[in-house]
This record gives structure tokens, sequence and C-alpha cells, in this order.
């Protein structure tokens, strides 16, 4: 965090992804980490069922053998004779299971059907607006064992929590118990995170005779080169399509905050969205504080100390971080870098910052009550 300045107002990943960013220190700082949830979805869709088809057809061992035949110029007479070496099946009619249904969870699912497949799925925390992308013959199970035991493919889209599944995260939640649920040739397709799975189990049940395939899009350190194993540079996202658009939702995501005082699709900080206000009659501040009891109460208090009409009002948590948002009547007989520094300097306060569109106000548009260097503007 040494290298971030106080005067950062926001952080935006493009990408879902935040393990990047240290969020937790980014909180403490009162600093909203966004990332980018479906910009990259279709990009990702498409490399799921590209995984597909190299787990159930042998392509990418076809391919190996037709440039060791090139090199001997015998390609052309042994190519119909060595096809036998490569079968595989059609994915009409097996069952893709789906282990959760977000953005990319749902699109797989969707054209998976479209390709005959019967899908089942399990996500505990499905949306409204996930269920209603979902083809209406899916199948929704009541855990991740039941889709281990039914499905021919298996595509895993949750999110990395860096802790066991024991201590409410996902790290190896792909376990050799849920491994042995699988059939003896199942797949499984993790263009999630590589952590999700347990390597040394899938191993070690590739040794003991397992049929199907892992196809991964991230590093292997102890798979990379087994012969069941269809390791992929991280390719999911890396279309111009999915860069831009990533792009383009993360640079309006940090506009929209700064502009307007609203966070959506935040890591780290509540939702909040606000009514429309008239910038001319009114100031808008926002300030964050640690979510402890007593807090808003100042907060307000300053407010009333000044005699300012407050016209809007919205507070919001999420774990130890709190958000308000205040439109208060704006008059020119109030020292407004007096008001900021009596709100900022609230013990439990950590920033606040005048909304003002593209409007400055004197520069006194944000502040940070520093643990260490105290009031800074």
């Amino acid at each position: 965090m040494d290298e971030v300045p106080m005067s950062c107002r926001a952080v935006a990943r493009c990408g879902a992804g935040t393990n990047n960013v240290p969020v937790t220190e980014m909180t403490k700082a009162g600093v909203p980490v966004f990332n980018t949830p479906g910009a990259n979805a279709n990009a990702v869709k498409e490399l799921v069922l590209a995984g597909l088809l190299l787990a159930s057809r042998d392509i990418t061992g076809g391919i190996s053998h037709m440039k060791q035949l090139g090199t001997k110029g015998e390609q052309r007479e042994r190519v119909e004779k060595d096809k036998a070496l490569f079968g595989g099946r059609e994915l009409t009619g097996k069952t893709l299971g789906v282990i959760g249904l977000g953005h990319i969870g749902s699109a797989t699912a969707r054209d998976a059907a479209a390709l005959g497949m019967d899908v089942i799925g399990y996500d505990p925390g499905m949306t409204i607006e996930s269920a209603l992308k979902l083809p209406r013959e899916t199948q929704i199970l009541g855990g991740m064992k039941a889709v281990f035991a039914q499905a021919d493919y298996i595509s895993l889209n949750i999110p990395f929590i860096n802790k066991s599944p024991e201590e409410g995260g996902t790290r190896g939640i792909i376990s050799a118990e849920l491994l042995a649920e699988m059939k003896s040739d199942a797949s499984i397709l993790n263009f999630a995170r590589g952590e999700l799975v347990d390597s040394e189990a899938l191993k070690a049940l590739f040794d003991a005779g397992h049929k199907g395939k892992y196809v991964t899009d991230f590093p292997e350190d102890l798979l990379w080169d087994h012969d069941q194993a269809i390791v992929i540079p991280h390719l999911g996202a890396s279309t111009e399509e999915a860069e831009d658009a990533a792009a383009a939702m993360a640079a309006e995501t940090i506009m929209r905050f700064l502009t307007t005082g609203e966070i959506v699709n935040s890591v780290n900080f509540p939702t909040t969205l606000l009514e429309t206000r008239d910038t001319q009659t009114s100031v808008r501040i926002g300030i964050v504080n640690q979510n402890v009891s007593g807090s808003l109460a100042q907060i307000l208090a300053v407010f009333g100390d000044k005699d300012l009409n407050i016209l809007q009002q919205v507070n919001k948590s999420r774990g130890d971080i709190a958000y308000n948002v205040v439109d208060v009547e704006l008059r020119d007989d109030v020292d407004w870098p007096m008001v900021q520094k009596d709100l900022t300097t609230i013990p439990e306060v950590i920033s606040s910052r005048f909304i003002l569109g593209e409007t400055p106000l004197g520069g006194y548009g944000y502040a940070v009550n520093h643990p260490e260097k105290g009031y800074s503007v």
C-alpha cells in the first residue's frame, strides 16, 4: 500500500477476479475496489465450449501426431489408418454439469443446450437474473455431489476464496471426496481458477484409471504434462472484444462513482444507488467511515451544528465499512472547507468527498483522516 497515494479515490479491475488487488488494505483506506463482472463472459464461455470439444475428441493428440508424421513425410499415407487412435464421442445427448450459474455459467448452459446437451447445475447464490437466462430444461440440483455424480462434463464457474471450504472458502473445493463421485469417464473444465481443484487428488484419480480429462485455463505445477490434462495459458478473456468491454465498463463505473457517488460492481463497498439532484441548489458529500455504532449520529450532528438542511441521505454498510451520501442545501454563507474538516476528523471517519459532477469546489474535493498523518486535503 505504500505505493498507493492518499489521493487515490477508487480502483477498478478489468475482469471479475481481484486477487491482484490488496482489497483488504484498500477497504481499510476507504477506497472502493470495482470489477467488471460479465464483461468477458462471452469470451470465456466460447473457450469453455472449445474445452468441451477438446475433452470429447482428442484434437490436441491428433494435431501433435500429424506434426510428427509431417516431419517424416508420412502424413498422407498414415492419416486414414492412424485416425482411429484419436477417436472420441459427440456432445449431443451428454450431460453438462455447471457449478456456478452467474454470467459465464448461465451463458455456457444456454449454448450447451443448443448443442443438444442436457444441462444440470448448482449455485446456492443464483440470482433471478441468472435463472431467467437458463434454458427451460435446466435441472437445478441440491449440491455439487449430485452434479458430479450425474454429469459427463463438469464446468467450474465459481469464485476463488483463499480459504478452505471448512473456513467458508473455495480453495481445493474440488476435493478427492467430490472427485470420487464422478462417472469413470467424466471430464472437468476449469475456466474459473486453478486453485479450486485439488491437483494431487485429481492426479491420483487419473493414475488409478479414470478415463476423463481435465481442461484448465490456468498454470498447473503437477498436471502440466499429464496425458489427460489440457493446460491453456489463461486465454479466457484474451479477445479484443472482451478487453474493450472490460475497459469500457471499468471506466464507466469509475466515472459514475466520481461524478455521482453511486457504487455498483464493487467487491468491498455496498451497492449504493441514488436519486438525481439539482446541482445548482445542492451539495453532495460522500463519507466513508468504519461501520461502528454511533458514527452516523456524529456525522449527522455536524450538519445539524452548521444548520444545514439535509435534502437526501443514504447510509449503506458492508462488513467493516460504511458509506454515506448526503445531499445538503447549497448556501453561500457556509464555510464548506470547515464542514469537510469537521466531518473528516470524526475519529471513525476515513475520508470525505464533495461530489459535484465534473465541477471542482475550490480544491476541497477530497479529504482523508490518515491514522498517522492526520487530516489531509
